[in-house]
């Protein structure tokens, strides 16, 4: 299995929407005093691997 630049951003960008979903949910579930914050960033984790997705095939 060889690895080229849209695989590795393919895979980057699913692993960074689990931790923007796990973040999201810690938030809520854990520690619901900092549930905005992590929320927060839960979403900026969406909004990088949307960039890296949108990036695919173009570099």
């Amino acid at each position: 299995m060889s690895l080229n630049k849209n695989k590795i951003f393919g895979y980057t960008a699913l692993v960074m929407a689990i931790l923007g979903t796990a973040l999201i949910l810690i938030g809520l579930l854990k520690y619901r005093a900092y549930a905005i914050g992590f929320s927060i960033a839960g979403v900026g984790f969406y909004a990088m691997a949307w960039a890296f997705n949108a990036l695919k095939g173009r570099i």
